[in-house]
C-alpha cells in the first residue's frame, strides 16, 4: 500500500501541455467537488486515506491521486463511477471475489488488472463485465479500439469501426416476388 501511495504521489500535477506535467486538472470545479465529495464519504464510511484526498494547487481544478484502503463494499467510492484520481485498493482471498466486486456494481465502464500471471489474467478477463479491461496499465487509449461500457455504464461504443453504429442507421428491405 504504500509504495502504491508513493506513486501518487510522485506525480507531478500540471498543465497538460507542459512535458514535465503526469495529471492534468480535472474538467471543472463542479467535477472536483464531486471527487472530493466521494473521497469524503468514503472516509465518513470506515475507509483509510492513505494519500491525497485533496486539491491544495492555488489555480485549475486539480485533484491530488488519492488511494484510500478498507473502503467498506457498500460504500459509494467502492460502487460508483467517480471519475477522478481516486483508486480504492481492496484485499482478497480469491479470484471470486474479485469477480463478485468488479461485477457486483451497477456500473462497468472499465476495469483495471495488475498482475505478472497472465495466464490468470486470460481467466479473469472474460469473467470481468466492463467495456474495457486495462491490463498492468490504466486509461490508455487506442482510436482503433471500440470503447464503451457495460450496465448502466452508458450504451454504444466510440471509436473504432464500432463508432458508425452511432451515425447510421440500419435499414431491412424484403420484396417477395
Amino acid at each position: 500500500m504504500q509504495a502504491l501511495a508513493n506513486i501518487a504521489n510522485s506525480l507531478r500535477l500540471g498543465p497538460g501541455l507542459e512535458a514535465d506535467t503526469d495529471m492534468g486538472p480535472l474538467v471543472s470545479h463542479r467535477q472536483r467537488k464531486r471527487v472530493a465529495g466521494y473521497v469524503q464519504a468514503g472516509v465518513d464510511a470506515g475507509a483509510q486515506l492513505v494519500c491525497g484526498g485533496n486539491a491544495d494547487l492555488p489555480r485549475g481544478h486539480f485533484f491530488r491521486p488519492t488511494v484510500l484502503a478498507r473502503a467498506p463494499e457498500t460504500s459509494s467510492v467502492v460502487q460508483e463511477e467517480i471519475f477522478g484520481p481516486v483508486v480504492v485498493a481492496l484485499p482478497y482471498d480469491d479470484i471470486d471475489e474479485v469477480v463478485g466486486r468488479a461485477n457486483g456494481t451497477p456500473f462497468g465502464l472499465a476495469a483495471s488488472v495488475w498482475s505478472n500471471d497472465l495466464s490468470r489474467v486470460h481467466r479473469l478477463v472474460p469473467r470481468i463485465k466492463a467495456g474495457t479491461i486495462w491490463v498492468n496499465c490504466h486509461n490508455l487509449l487506442d482510436n482503433a479500439m471500440p470503447f464503451g461500457g457495460f450496465k448502466q455504464s452508458g450504451l454504444g461504443r466510440e471509436m473504432g469501426r464500432a463508432v458508425f453504429d452511432h451515425y447510421t442507421e440500419t435499414k431491412s428491405v424484403m420484396i417477395a416476388v
